[in-house]
């Protein structure tokens, strides 16, 4: 049915019946009808007049403003529709357009037959013939047609041989090569011949004494029913086309063959029979009464009566004078003819009543006529005429026919812009008349609508409810229910085209009647009161076309036409739900006639109804179903999928796509961008509150019963995943047990998903592998997440500022250890885990939500990535109902580069493979409780308008791959089972074998790093403030010196491994107190490039070898005493000592005794070797068990700063001074600082080893640092700063010192006391000398006055003595007794020596080595280190004033000169 049959202004149109001929494409008979469709519309000027006499009674020149439209069919009217003429003359086709295709006539012949109309030189010219022998064939096969033609197009005749085209065939040009007259051209002279053949069809209907109304029997079947207007067997001399002559010899079958021809025509639109096919020898199926029951129109007079075969037939005169037509036609005249009814004879009488209505109803068709014509003028006062007579004689129902005609000839007149008077037959009496014209004063005109139209316009909806009412008014003659639907729709229609045009008939109003162009602004839910007349008035007016529930009454067809007309009004008019329960109806109704349709065919070709109508579609060519309403592939595709559309969308249905228009499945791969996804479901969401579930579940059902009896497998997979998307909740769960549930029953949910599982499998199957159904669950992925890397295969991120070969060249093994060690960090996981190697696959867990009571059966599931090229194999699984389900799959990249995992690639089951996104935070949207908007509209804004609950975010995994690494793993280790015994200060060498398993790759960067069990406790105490700085530095000496693992050096040339090699690395253990456990730790990578090109970081794997460490006792140190050497010490002491200097040095007091006790706690004998110094060297041999003292000869020390602060090794402690938190007084700080720096110069000459004698061999080193010394120790060892010397000169012997210090008594010597100052600056000194008695009591040996006398005073005050110089003091004194004296001294400064700053800048000249340059920046730091190093020694509280005191008196022996002597 065509579009155009909804206009009210549809009885104007000339109907033409386009039809293929000849070998054409589909795609190309398309175009050309476009072609002609741009031309539909022709103007009576442009149209030259028939020259024939008896052929002007529709000359165009009559009225040259008229125009002829021209409705392009591509189709054959059904028989119910052809019955309803000539009451709708516009229903029957007045002329057959055929087209033939111009680039195939050279190329090959229509026809098989060698003979087809005698010999052709050439093809071209031999299928031209062809087409002419079609054309004729076409004349026989419609001879109720007023025009035939063939029009060739695309046809550039040769220009060396001109081939002569016959009467009816036209050559049409290449667009190219046309002119813009061109189709108008070919279209005025089609339509000068059906003018002038229309005269001969009106005189037809002029001479017929009575014409009988719609759905009566005619009294001779065939002169106006259906059934001759295609018929084979008709009679050529019913044929109206005059033009040409009707041949009296039977014409042979066409020159081409049905078989031929169904093979030429296998690319034209398939249609349910074959009209065009001229040739064909077999007669129409089609009946030659419309199809319908007995109870579709029951007999309701006695025409009817007789007409279905009751002896009162013979009392119609009717019947009598169409039987005498048809013998008259016939050329044989049956004697029951000849008689002549003299009944009712007369003015007034029955035939005179049946002559007059004949003679109105005739009048009216000619009217109906010139309205086709185009001569509207003409028409109106047939029409006028014609409702005379019928209103006259109460022919109701074709009264109401001329009314429809005039109002229609009246919207052309308006179109046109001719001014015309409303007839009076159109008013209902003299007191409306009287009515219009007050309304006319009364009311004030709107001055652009001119006053005849606004005359039409006041009386327009009255009229039009006059007319619906004489055709529903019960009489002997009713219209048939579908004319009397159309009729109400139409002019439902036009009124509209007032409503649209804001109430007013005008140029607005007009081209929606005229050309059905409606405003691209659509009608809103808002009322609109003031207009008239009212949408709520229209849509009353309009149901009255609603056709009645009895199915005798109206075909499947028709009731299907006029429910879609229905509801395409509705839309127009805003009324979007109406609308919705319309194609509700339409559904229904369709499904029914599938389902007989279903039946039929399958009777037809022996096929069992259950089987459905796929064997059906395949004999006839069907690719997407709809082969039982005889459709083609793109009525399926662009018609009912958009009608079931939008009936879905009407109620709320949730689709996979609510916002754009449908588009073939195979292109809706752009619609998985995560913008469409989250567009998709904020629209899913908006939609799913929209409308009421039950009912929204019930039309989906609708829906898939209806695909189902199509077949349409693309409409069953569509709408089985659209119920259970709808029924679906359309949430993401979190932990707070959201009801996802769905809303039908699990069974429905198991029937729903075998629907789609068997549908697809059929149509993959059947090779239409393009169809699929959409995924009724946007929240398929909850989370994908990379599992961490096996420890072998680890990958850590470093930067490339930690390599030892940007900074310096150092290796592993002598790695300052304070300084910050990046490898053994702890490992960033969420760092770790970002990172990918090329070429190596990894295991990523991706969590799946299946919210419905069902198994998903999912065929394949691969990662989606973005970036490197990246590879994922496919898996299949299986998910439970109602849960979250986690699957492991592997991807590989294959390149370096970086990585966006984005979803994944999933194909459900019967529906289409397509990416998802990552939805891994729960997602519930928020319904509002204040509804602000109601209707399509408010849905439609809500769709477009972001959801109400929580921002939909997708998820991604960012990655990176670096290229290709190598695996190492630990082939070997000399080391039994990982494991090793020491003794204490032992140190053991073992190796490493590591092998390169990789074949490719090698490895050019291998760093070791270490830890043991020692560490911990170690940090744990440098953290410690509690911690003295003297225990802080021991801690960090031990991390510094006595690392328990180190590797051996060796050259960096062989940290290289390379692919599928092994290469051999020397360690080194310590055996320490505490050392149970020790790990390896290799760090190795491969750059692939120098380590100073490497632009941000790299990436390095670690394997690890743990190590179990067990450290026994060896050589313990229990006991340790510094004693001063006196000068009576025992020489069996000196015995071990091999060096004689040590010997005479320790006599002159310059070394002191360290006593150490050893003991062997190991059950072995033990050697023990002491060094002192370069040459000392004392050897010991301990027993198992055993403890020795060893006494050792220790050079004293002398130190220049005892009390100096204590450093740090820690580099970053060295930076800042931190304050103690014990409270300590300056003495014990002193003494502290004494012990410490006293201890490290003494160890600092010391050195011990010991050897195990029996058994396995075994050495170490012997741990010394256990030694503390006491004050008393530090006295014993150290050098005083200030020396005190003093000896006795006698003066004969001018100078020299006494022999063995003996004076005689009375006689005067000399006390020189020598003082020498070691430090590095001067001192102020005072010395005093103590005389005393040897071997008395304290206060006996100072009482010394009368036995001893000197010369001055015993306290001298020295000058300035200048650092690192000595001075002298000489005392005269004099012995008065004999015996023995002592004489000490002590040295006292006189004052503190204070340096200038310069002078104190020149003696530290390091301070001043900060820069280059000189400048207050240098200032301040060097400041900011003096006033630290004032900070920390500001501990050791205010300098005082220091006393030296001599360490050994100067012993004295007083005795009497010898006589001799004296003599």
């Amino acid at each position: 049915m065509s579009l155009d049959s909804l206009l009210p202004v549809a009885p104007a149109r000339v109907r033409a019946l386009v039809l293929p001929i000849g070998q054409i494409r589909r795609e190309r008979f398309q175009s050309f009808v476009q072609r002609l469709h741009q031309e539909h519309v022709v103007q009576l000027r442009d149209i030259s007049a028939d020259g024939r006499p008896n052929r002007n009674m529709f000359s165009p020149l009559a009225f040259p403003d008229g125009a002829i439209f021209y409705d392009l069919i591509t189709y054959v009217p059904p028989p119910s529709h052809l019955a309803l003429s000539p009451f709708d003359l516009f229903r029957e086709p007045l002329a057959v357009i055929a087209i033939a295709d111009g680039h195939e006539l050279e190329h090959a012949a229509f026809s098989k037959r060698q003979s087809a109309n005698g010999y052709a030189p050439t093809m071209a010219e031999r299928n031209i013939r062809t087409l002419y022998q079609e054309l004729e064939d076409l004349r026989d096969a419609y001879p109720k047609v007023l025009a035939h033609h063939v029009l060739i197009f695309d046809y550039n005749p040769p220009r060396d041989t001109t081939i002569p085209l016959p009467e009816g065939i036209k050559a049409i040009p290449p667009v190219q090569h046309s002119k813009r007259t061109t189709m108008k051209t070919v279209m005025c002279d089609i339509s000068s011949l059906l003018l002038a053949e229309m005269n001969t069809l009106a005189k037809s209907f002029e001479a017929m004494t009575s014409i009988e109304s719609p759905g009566q029997t005619p009294a001779r079947p065939g002169l106006l029913g259906a059934g001759s207007w295609t018929s084979d067997d008709a009679s050529p001399m019913a044929r109206r086309n005059s033009q040409f002559a009707v041949s009296t010899t039977a014409r042979s079958a066409s020159t081409s063959g049905a078989a031929d021809r169904s093979q030429i025509r296998m690319s034209m639109p398939p249609f349910k029979t074959n009209p065009f096919s001229s040739g064909s020898s077999t007669p129409s199926a089609r009946p030659s009464t419309p199809v319908r029951s007995g109870l579709s129109n029951p007999p309701t007079t006695f025409d009817d009566i007789s007409a279905n075969g009751t002896s009162l037939g013979a009392l119609s005169p009717e019947h009598k004078n169409a039987s005498r037509r048809d013998s008259a036609g016939e050329g044989v005249r049956p004697a029951g003819h000849d008689k002549v009814a003299v009944q009712g004879f007369g003015p007034g009488g029955l035939n005179e009543k049946w002559r007059n209505k004949g003679r109105g109803r005739a009048t009216i068709i000619v009217g109906s006529l010139y309205l086709q014509a185009g001569r509207w003028t003409d028409a109106l006062k047939e029409l006028i005429d014609g409702a005379t007579v019928a209103k006259s004689i109460n022919d109701h129902l074709w009264h109401g026919k001329a009314l429809e005609l005039i109002v229609v000839s009246l919207f052309m007149l308006a179109w046109s812009g001719h001014e015309f008077q409303v007839p009076a037959v159109c008013l209902s009496n003299d007191k409306a008349a009287s009515s219009l014209s007050k309304a006319q004063d009364v009311e004030e005109a709107d001055p652009s609508q001119p006053i005849h139209l606004r005359n039409f316009q006041i009386i327009l909806p009255e009229l039009l409810e006059r007319i619906i009412g004489l055709y529903s008014r019960i009489s002997g003659e009713q219209l048939p229910p579908f004319a009397l639907s159309e009729t109400v729709i139409r002019f439902s229609n036009a009124l509209t085209a007032l409503h649209l045009s804001s109430g007013k008939l005008g140029k607005e109003s007009l081209s929606i009647m005229i050309s059905g162009e409606y405003p691209s602004k659509p009608l809103t839910t808002s009322p609109r009161l003031t207009i008239k007349p009212s949408r709520g008035y229209i849509n009353s007016f309009l149901f009255r076309a609603f056709p009645s529930s009895a199915p005798e009454l109206l075909t499947t067809m028709d009731r299907s036409i006029i429910l879609s007309d229905i509801a395409t009004t509705l839309g127009v008019l805003g009324y979007h739900r109406k609308k919705a329960l319309v194609i509700r109806e339409l559904i229904s109704v369709l499904i029914g006639g599938l389902v007989e349709a279903r039946t039929r065919g399958a009777a037809e070709v022996g096929i069992h109804p259950a089987a459905g109508l796929v064997a059906l579609n395949a004999i006839n060519g069907h690719g997407k179903g709809g082969g039982a309403l005889d459709l083609n592939e793109g009525d399926i595709e662009h018609g009912i999928e958009a009608f079931l559309g939008l009936l879905c969308k009407t109620y709320g249905v949730v689709s996979f796509n609510d916002t754009t228009p449908t588009q073939d499945i195979s292109a809706a791969s752009t619609g998985d961008l995560d913008e469409n996804v989250i567009s998709r479901i904020n629209s899913q969401s908006a939609t799913r509150y929209f409308g009421f579930p039950n009912i929204k579940l019930n039309i989906v059902r609708a829906c898939i019963n209806f695909s189902e009896a199509l077949p349409d497998f693309h409409g069953v997979l569509k709408f089985s995943s659209d119920l259970l998307r709808t029924a679906g909740s359309g949430v993401a769960p979190g932990p707070r047990r959201e009801n996802a549930a769905p809303m039908i029953s699990r069974d429905e949910q198991i029937h729903m998903v075998t629907n789609i599982s068997k549908t697809f499998s059929l149509s993959q199957r059947m090779g239409l592998e393009h169809l699929s159904a959409e995924y009724w669950d946007e929240f398929l992925i909850r989370g994908i997440t990379l599992d961490r890397l096996s420890v072998t295969r680890l990958l850590i991120p470093h930067s490339k500022d930690v390599l030892p070969g940007v900074i310096t060249a150092r290796t592993s093994q002598d790695v300052n250890p304070f300084i910050y060690n990046p490898f053994l960090r702890t490992v960033d996981k969420s760092t770790v885990t970002q990172t990918l190697v090329a070429n190596e696959p990894a295991t990523f867990r991706i969590v799946l939500q299946n919210p419905f009571e069902i198994d998903l059966e999912i065929d394949s599931i691969r990662l989606c990535a973005e970036g490197a090229d990246f590879d994922s194999p496919a898996l299949s699984t299986v998910i439970g109902p109602y849960r979250t389900q986690t699957l492991k799959i592997q991807g590989t990249p294959r390149s370096a580069g970086s990585i966006k995992i984005t979803g994944a690639i999933i194909q459900v089951l019967g529906c289409r493979e397509r990416r998802f996104p990552i939805f891994s935070q729960p997602w519930t949207p928020d319904q509002e409780l204040k509804v602000k908007g109601i209707g399509l509209g408010a849905l439609k804004q809500n769709q477009t308008l972001p959801s109400p609950g929580p921002p939909l975010q997708p998820d991604s995994i960012d990655l990176s791959v670096i290229a290709a690494q190598p695996i190492v793993i630990i082939k070997s280790t000399s080391l039994p089972q990982s494991s090793i015994m020491l003794l204490e200060g032992e140190r053991r060498t073992f190796s490493i074998t590591l092998h390169n398993i990789s074949s490719t790759t090698p490895v050019d960067l291998l760093l070791f790093s270490f830890e043991d069990s020692t560490q911990g406790p170690l940090q744990t105490a440098l953290t410690n403030r509690d911690a003295t700085p003297a225990e802080l530095h021991e801690y960090e000496w031990i991390v510094a010196k006595k690392q328990a693992l180190r590797l051996r050096k060796i050259d960096d040339s062989k940290r290289y491994i390379a692919p599928g090699s092994t290469a051999t690395f020397e360690f080194e253990i310590l055996g320490k107190p505490g050392l149970n456990s020790g790990t390896i730790q290799i760090d190795y990578a491969h750059l692939g490039m120098p380590q100073s090109e490497i632009k941000s970081q790299f990436f390095t794997r670690q394997v690890c070898l743990d190590l179990i460490v067990t450290v026994n006792a060896g050589i313990e140190l229990s006991r340790v005493d510094i004693l001063p050497i006196q000068p009576n010490v025992l020489k069996p002491i000196w015995n071990h000592v091999e060096s004689d200097e040590t010997k005479q040095s320790a006599v002159s007091g310059d070394y002191c005794l360290l006593l150490l006790d050893l003991r062997n706690a190991w059950p072995s004998n033990m050697h023990v070797d002491l060094n002192i110094g370069k040459d000392v060297t004392i050897k010991e041999h301990i027993l198992p068990g055993n403890t020795n003292r060893v006494a050792v000869p220790v050079p004293r020390i002398y130190i220049d700063d005892p009390h100096a602060s204590i450093p740090a090794l820690n580099p970053s402690r060295q930076r800042q001074f931190v304050v103690s938190s014990s409270k300590i007084t300056p003495e014990i700080e002193r003494g502290n600082r004494e012990a410490f720096w006293y201890r490290e110069k003494m160890l600092e000459n010391i050195s011990g080893t010991w050897k195990i004698l029996s058994g396995p061999t075994r050495e170490g080193s012997i741990q010394l640092r256990g030694i503390r010394l006491t004050p008393r120790m530090i006295e014993a060892i150290k050098i005083d700063e200030v020396d005190i010397d003093i000896s006795i000169d006698d003066p004969e012997s001018k100078g020299s010192p006494a022999q063995g210090n003996s004076i005689f008594v009375d006689e005067f010597v000399q006390i020189r006391v020598l003082i020498t100052n070691r430090m590095n600056h001067p001192i102020y000194p005072t010395v005093r000398l103590l005389p005393l008695l040897r071997n008395r009591s304290a206060s006996v040996a100072l009482d010394f006055t009368r036995k001893f006398a000197w010369n001055g005073t015993l306290q001298r005050v020295l000058p300035l003595l200048a650092e690192k110089s000595s001075t002298e003091l000489l005392i005269g004194a004099t012995a008065l007794c004999r015996g023995e004296f002592e004489i000490s001294a002590s040295v006292e400064e006189t004052l503190i020596w204070k340096a200038d700053a310069d002078k104190a800048a020149e003696r530290k000249p390091n301070t001043r080595v900060q820069s280059g340059d000189n400048n207050g920046h240098d200032t301040i730091k060097r400041r900011e280190r003096a006033d630290t190093q004032t900070m920390m020694d500001a501990v050791l509280g205010a300098k005082e004033r220091r006393i030296w005191h001599s360490r050994q008196p100067c012993i004295v022996t007083v005795r009497d000169r010898p006589e001799t002597d004296e003599e």
